[in-house]
């Protein structure tokens, strides 16, 4: 992300409510379902990229879900959250970094992106988003990410955005993470405009299965495979 990126979405969340942007939820009802759908156990670590000023990490505090990050780009967006959140802020880490260049500490259970893998039009900005998921997520864990499907805007915040049904989003990520369930909603912005939404949940391939996958076959004197 570039550095006129990162400014653009600090100035927004320095000079607009939370309320009056396009992406905003007031029911945060279908990652929660998709994270309760993942059994990722409530005391796994949970990352949340892009946050922004998102009720998930509320949502999720209120279900008992008790090791949360989130990640954003622009301070002014989880200051907000720090804020609305109060004295429960207090077990919530906040980070702030581009996701493209996030150099996480530690592992994840799961991670979650609502609206900002769509944002990244340069195939090397994916890559390196690519590289962060890797570094983040233990093996075996999952990964839910929300986007604009084909029916949605081409381009948001006055940014162009690349726009994915389930086989194109998970092409992306190759064979290292395997496609769960997807499914597609329409997001009712603020100003009463529908935008159409796609969630995927995928699960990093264990390394034992990648091992398994990877080793040659013992073969017998003959060279034909033994049954």
């Amino acid at each position: 992300m570039t550095t006129e990126s990162r400014s653009h979405w600090e100035q927004i969340y320095r000079t607009r409510a939370a309320t009056e942007l396009s992406w905003y939820q007031s029911n945060v009802g279908r990652s929660c379902e998709l994270v309760a759908a993942s059994g990722v156990s409530r005391s796994a670590p949970i990352l949340d990229v892009g946050a922004g000023a998102s009720l998930l990490v509320d949502a999720l505090l209120e279900k008992g879900y008790s090791d949360l990050t989130v990640l954003d780009v622009a301070p002014a967006a989880l200051q907000q959250v720090r804020e609305r959140l109060g004295p429960k802020a207090g077990s919530v880490k906040f980070i702030h970094a581009d996701v493209t260049d996030f150099h996480p500490s530690r592992k994840f259970a799961l991670w979650h992106d609502r609206a900002v893998f769509h944002f990244l039009t340069n195939p090397a900005e994916r890559d390196r988003y690519r590289l962060a998921m890797r570094r983040a997520l233990s093996s075996g864990g999952h990964a839910i990410i929300a986007t604009f499907a084909l029916s949605g805007p081409p381009r948001c915040s006055g940014l162009d955005v690349v726009r994915y049904d389930a086989d194109a989003l998970a092409a992306e990520f190759g064979d290292g993470l395997v496609l769960l369930d997807s499914v597609t909603e329409t997001h009712v912005t603020p100003a009463s405009q529908e935008q159409g939404f796609l969630y995927c949940r995928f699960r990093v391939r264990p390394v034992e299965a990648t091992c398994e996958a990877a080793r040659p076959r013992s073969h017998g004197a003959s060279g034909s495979e033994r049954d």
